[in-house]
């Protein structure tokens, strides 16, 4: 039975990592044969039958080529991999369907996630200084409308409020938006490349 992970318990071993890294490609390569890989958490160890949220990104040439990914833990972590690995090729509205050619180039980005920490916070400026840059990421949520980014989006966007102008625009709310109704959750991510 598949045991819920908390913040506090260490993170993955290399073999589970390389292991983790191995199935997303495996997913991803058989969907372009029109199947899916099918995985039994039974099969793997502690680490990868822990409760888990993930996202994977997926890079050709560096450039963006698919994300997909969940926020709250819902299943076995080895699942979620290989299903989100597998929805990041075929299923991301942004983009196509991935092709062999591309298949060939493709570079991995997978993220563990820590559970969510709701961050309390007075104003705007009391928020932007509660936000560690590079560690954190952020989930934002205004009435139906919310986005997140993980913490690997602070390479892109160095400036904490650069970074939540982006966040919010990607939550569908103006860059300038303020309200005192707006929720802020932080989590980290293991990150495996």
């Amino acid at each position: 039975m598949a045991r819920t992970f908390s913040n506090e318990e260490a993170s993955l071993n290399p073999g589970e990592r390389a292991r983790l890294a191995d199935l997303a490609r495996t997913s991803i390569r058989k969907g372009l044969c029109g199947e899916r890989l099918a995985v039994r958490p039974e099969e793997h160890g502690p680490g990868l039958c822990a409760v888990r949220a993930s996202f994977v990104t997926i890079e050709v040439e560096e450039r963006l080529r698919g994300c997909i990914g969940t926020l709250e833990a819902h299943r076995p972590l080895v699942v979620d991999v290989v299903e989100n690995a597998y929805s990041a090729a075929y299923h991301d509205p942004r983009f196509p369907a991935l092709t062999w050619p591309e298949f060939e180039r493709l570079s991995l980005h997978i993220s563990i996630l820590s559970v969510p920490e709701p961050l309390a916070f007075e104003s705007e400026e009391d928020l932007l200084r509660q936000l560690r840059p590079g560690v954190d990421g952020l989930i934002l949520a205004e009435g139906h409308r919310h986005g997140t980014f993980l913490p690997a989006v602070w390479h892109a966007l160095p400036d904490p409020r650069e970074f939540l102008r982006h966040l919010k625009h990607k939550a569908g709310l103006p860059p300038e938006y303020w309200s005192a109704s707006i929720r802020v959750a932080r989590y980290t991510a293991e990150s495996i490349r």
